[in-house]
């Protein structure tokens, strides 16, 4: 049985949108297999059945999602994704010290078919992914990171932060052992995201309060 929603991660809803926070370690689409059918967008269904997926959070991070529900919503709010006219923030904790304190990485990403779903970088093959960072505080092993990403590739920002010497903490797949063992979770979080409304064209912002 697939609960619903809980209120508390309710941010927003009216009868064209709903804006959610997704909890770590939850699918944003059903898997395949029986076992996999438990995520973000089937939860939202239980109490809007008409809710439609317009982008998507890997299984391990958490934070906002927006869902459209009805086909005219859904299909304006698709372009807005599309066209990378949403705002988008993330705050991470990083292993290590970067030596710059902000930055942009610029490095082109495609799927590392032999070890699907990773993703790698290719200058040849890969699409272009564009993140700018900025160091949000420093401690002794790691630090707090605001990341924004340009475009939205699988996987853009936990790769580009291993690219930048700096694996997310808790990163199953780009991170070492060591950095895995740092957090009982991937250490990410979709913190902030704005976009039009698709019926009155407002432009609405929402925050999700980081929770480690």
């Amino acid at each position: 049985m697939i609960p619903g929603i809980a209120d508390q991660d309710i941010l927003f809803a009216d009868d064209s949108v709903i804006v959610v926070t997704k909890a770590s370690d939850l699918l944003s689409v059903p898997g395949r297999g029986e076992d996999k059918q438990d995520c973000l967008w089937r939860r939202v269904q239980q109490r809007f059945p008409t809710a439609r997926i317009v982008h998507r959070l890997d299984y391990a991070t958490s934070g906002i999602m927006v869902l459209g529900l009805d086909a005219d919503s859904h299909r304006h709010l698709s372009i807005q994704f599309q066209n990378r006219t949403t705002d988008k923030r993330y705050e991470a904790v990083i292993a290590g010290h970067p030596a710059a304190d902000s930055g942009l990485i610029d490095q082109p990403l495609r799927c590392d078919w032999d070890n699907r779903p990773l993703q790698i970088i290719d200058h040849e093959q890969g699409k272009a992914a564009q993140t700018h960072w900025k160091i949000i505080d420093r401690s002794a092993d790691r630090s707090r990171v605001s990341l924004l990403p340009v475009t939205g590739r699988s996987h853009q920002l936990r790769v580009h932060m291993q690219y930048l010497g700096h694996p997310i903490l808790g990163d199953r797949f780009y991170a070492s052992e060591e950095q895995i063992a740092a957090s009982d979770r991937l250490l990410l979080h979709a913190q902030m995201l704005a976009f039009e409304h698709p019926v009155n064209g407002q432009r609405m912002q929402f925050e999700s309060p980081t929770p480690f």
